[in-house]
């Protein structure tokens, strides 16, 4: 549990669009232990909006990303992910402990850079893997990684983001429209299963309709994991579970919600890390470690 401290960490918030103005801005604006010190996005008309919702500094293009960092301690980050690899690995070298939204990269190289740029400037950095951070799985991810033997999993999280008529935001991202399910809901799936079941030592895929990705996996406890992700498929396919069995018997995921109180969880994380210098467990190299993992089944998949 944070602390709390008189000296708020002051954190500055790259990206205006849907994630920006839903999750992070009014988690960051509310939260006891930090101060949202600016908003910083490509267009001028978007940031200035969002910093005034929340009664702080819009900064943009030109100069504007620096003069951010300068009035922050951290940077968060609400952009694409390819784009937010670039920014943050400047960030950190210029000393900004890093909150960064998954994946971290969308190739091995863009993760290693900003996992590079961390460790050669020693600031802490937490990866926003929802589940890891919403107070009901994140309690339910513990219980189970104390628990041994676990002899399977399986896992599927389907979407229909582009259904017909939908209303949901996220669905003009064009990065989510390129990458799929694999890259965007992935990254949460291998964030339960890593901590419960081990590292992936094998991994194979295969891609289904649409966007749909199959994984097998092999993990160092010796147990299995199978995985189905997707975001394009019609809307009486959806659903998203996380299902482990063993000698304990059979455990699902519980449901979860409130993506702003998971947020501020994430930010209590990199405050405690900013503070102490102890690693979080969801930082930027276990985010690079989903990156290769998901590097790696986009390649197979695609020879399939």
């Amino acid at each position: 549990m944070t602390t709390h401290s008189p000296i708020p960490l002051r954190v500055g918030l790259v990206g205006t669009g849907p994630w920006a103005r839903n999750t992070q801005a009014p988690a960051l604006a509310a939260h006891p232990d930090a101060v949202l010190s600016g908003v910083w996005g490509r267009r001028p008309e978007a940031a200035e909006a969002l910093a005034a919702a929340h009664g702080t500094t819009a900064y943009s293009d030109g100069t504007g990303l620096d003069e951010l960092f300068a009035a922050s301690d951290a940077i968060a980050f609400a952009v694409p992910p390819d784009v937010q690899a670039h920014l943050a690995a400047r960030a950190a070298a210029t000393g900004r402990h890093l909150l960064l939204d998954k994946p971290v990269a969308t190739t091995i190289a863009g993760a290693r850079e900003v996992a590079r740029a961390v460790e050669q400037s020693g600031v802490a950095s937490v990866v926003f893997c929802t589940l890891r951070f919403a107070p009901a799985t994140a309690a339910w991810i513990d219980e189970q990684a104390a628990l041994d033997d676990w002899f399977t999993a399986h896992a599927q999280w389907i979407g229909a983001l582009y259904a017909p008529d939908t209303a949901n935001e996220y669905a003009a991202s064009p990065w989510r429209r390129e990458k799929g399910g694999l890259w965007d809901v992935g990254p949460h799936v291998l964030s339960v299963l890593l901590p419960v079941l081990g590292d992936v030592t094998e991994l194979t895929a295969a891609r289904g309709r649409a966007d749909t990705t199959h994984l097998v996996l092999r993990h160092t406890s010796g147990a299995s994991s199978t995985v189905t992700l997707a975001l394009g498929a019609p809307v009486g396919a959806v659903g998203t579970e996380i299902e482990l069995r063993g000698e304990q018997g059979v455990v699902t995921l519980p449901r979860w919600s409130d993506a702003v109180g998971s947020f501020r969880a994430a930010v209590d994380a990199l405050v405690d890390s900013a503070r102490t210098g102890e690693p979080h467990p969801c930082d930027v190299r276990f985010g690079l470690r989903l990156t290769e993992l998901l590097a790696e089944a986009e390649e197979q998949a695609g020879k399939r």
